[in-house]
């Protein structure tokens, strides 16, 4: 005699997890990429390994609340979007009470751990809290709402180099200028595989709003970045391994909008693309050390 088993129901610890987006280690990794490379290149690729460690955990708790604030926001769009319907809020397996209470102890966390900084980078990380809150609302109303969640990418960079230098100085804005620009490129491209969905919905994204173009947005994203990359590489006078690893980046970037360019993509293609830069920022960060110390 046949039997079906039936589906154990989710526990609840799990249900979290997968709020927190742990369950998905790309989109944690690809925050802390350009707050370790401001430490590292702040401290001249020597920064006290407790700092590193706090910036590591503080970067992986603010990302993960910035997904709990965003599927709250969303808890009526995402159950609506075939990439988004299972998460936890969308699908109800968790309760928005449930949602707001991880939301505020994941921002509580990470105010703990800002009171280990500086008083000016306490008050950048206070700074960046807004923008990470508003930004799945610009998704109603801006055209092109990644490049706020860019702006929001760009506080790791902010934050983690005035932990180290207590100040802000030219080649951080350069620094952030390579980050806000890389974030556009790649989040453009995660977009890409949601824009029927999106257009049916009425939500923005900046892969709708350049359209048929979207590929040459994304390419000339990556092309500012790696500009500020070696504005960067020429302030910091950073030695061959960055530039190696600059080079390196370059290519990959251009291989992925060659790939982008093709007609019918299958929608596994953007997301891959989107894990592939969490190893282009690494190798970038390799560089930038051994460019640093060697």
């Amino acid at each position: 005699m046949l039997t079906t088993q039936k589906r154990q129901p989710e526990a609840i610890w799990q249900s979290i997890f997968r709020l927190l987006r742990w369950d998905k280690p790309a989109g944690r990794l690809i925050l802390m990429i350009p707050a370790l490379w401001a430490v590292f290149l702040a401290a001249q690729g020597k920064p006290p390994i407790l700092l590193v460690g706090v910036i590591m955990l503080g970067s992986l708790v603010t990302s993960a609340a910035g997904c709990v604030v965003n599927d709250l926001w969303d808890r009526d769009i995402d159950p609506k979007v075939e990439r988004t319907r299972q998460r936890p809020l969308a699908s109800r397996v968790l309760s928005v009470r449930v949602g707001l209470v991880v939301a505020v102890v994941a921002f509580i966390c990470a105010g703990i751990l800002a009171l280990y900084l500086n008083t000016f980078t306490f008050w950048l990380c206070v700074a960046a809290l807004p923008v990470i809150i508003i930004y799945p609302l610009t998704k109603r109303k801006f055209a092109v709402p990644q490049l706020v969640l860019s702006i929001a990418w760009g506080f790791a960079v902010l934050i983690s180099w005035s932990a180290v230098a207590g100040r802000l100085e030219s080649a951080t804005w350069a620094l952030w200028a390579a980050t806000v620009l890389w974030t556009l490129g790649f989040d453009t491209v995660y977009a890409m595989s949601d824009r029927e969905d999106d257009r049916r919905l009425g939500i923005n994204s900046s892969a709708l709003f350049f359209g048929d173009y979207a590929a040459e947005a994304v390419v000339l994203s990556y092309a500012g970045a790696s500009a500020f990359l070696a504005i960067v590489g020429g302030m910091m006078h950073l030695r061959i391994g960055f530039w190696i690893a600059l080079f390196v980046a370059i290519g990959w970037w251009g291989w992925q909008y060659s790939k982008l360019r093709q007609d019918n993509l299958p929608k596994l293609v953007y997301a891959q693309q989107f894990g592939q830069n969490v190893k282009i920022g690494f190798i970038l960060l390799v560089g930038m050390i051994i460019g640093s110390v060697f």
